[in-house]
């Protein structure tokens, strides 16, 4: 596929998606959506990418949220169609089989903080500033906000950041567990994201992509049901050909070659 409105770049197991709308913020419209969708089915169906890093271009926002000019006119259908479109291009990102690393610098609004959310890991600089504006528009977060953000930050805060608009910092984000980890300059940003994703590389595939099934999985179900996901994953990740490599490389005191088999 062409794409217009973001990058798609792979370097070794890394893929790295840049929004690339730097004149509007990196605001996403139905063709950026539209974009990520399939630049996500591309990381998927590409055996060599391992990681994938989502990040903006422009160095002002990741994105700054719905690109409202084409919002404002859309009537009930189209709002519907879009929101059928955003949701399941998110419901794609959370749950491909592979860690996917939202990178940060800058704003991260509305449903640029809602890609944030539907990522597995989250970096940011300093700088950077989350937030729900929607409320402001007479609008709610309608692609994961309002239940991505309370499983991480508890209802009572993200009821209090949705109904307020409040626009917090990246330290902040951290302390809630927006963020995982924040970063103090721009240049210190894809170094750190690339450095995290090498870190995830060298471990056995299968088992982490077993393991991201179970916590999304499990995050969705109580304690009983989620701990009986987790044996079924543990036991396909005993039967694979890395668990053997993984086993025999200890003893044998070396690093393990994976085949993601």
């Amino acid at each position: 596929m062409e794409y217009k409105n973001l990058r798609l770049e792979k370097d070794g197991n890394i893929a790295v998606i840049t929004l690339n709308r730097p004149e509007v913020r990196n605001a996403l419209n139905p063709p950026m959506w539209e974009e990520i969708h399939y630049a996500i089915r591309d990381c998927d169906l590409d055996k060599d990418v391992r990681v994938v890093i989502i990040t903006g271009a422009g160095g002002i926002a990741f994105a700054s949220g719905a690109d409202i000019r084409i919002l404002k006119d859309f009537d009930t259908r189209e709002v519907l169609e879009f929101e059928v479109l955003i949701q399941g291009s998110l419901n794609e990102v959370e749950n491909l089989d592979k860690p996917v690393i939202a990178a940060i610098d800058g704003f991260a609004l509305g449903g640029g903080c809602e890609l944030a959310l539907a990522c597995d890991i989250r970096i940011a600089t300093n700088r950077s500033k989350l937030g729900f504006p929607e409320v402001n528009l007479g609008l709610i977060p309608g692609a994961g906000g309002t239940q991505r953000l309370q499983r991480l930050v508890g209802i009572g805060k993200a009821k209090e950041l949705i109904f307020t608009s409040d626009v917090i910092s990246a330290q902040e984000a951290k302390e809630l567990g927006m963020l995982n980890k924040v970063v103090e300059k721009t240049e210190d940003l894809l170094p750190a994201a690339k450095a995290m994703a090498e870190k995830i590389i060298a471990k056995g595939p299968m088992a982490v992509s077993l393991a991201k099934a179970a916590i999304n999985m499990g995050a969705n179900t109580d304690l009983n049901s989620g701990l009986l996901i987790e044996k079924f994953a543990s036991t396909i990740a005993f039967s694979t050909e890395d668990r053997y490599e993984g086993t025999t490389a200890f003893i044998e005191k070396r690093k393990p070659i994976f085949k993601g088999k």
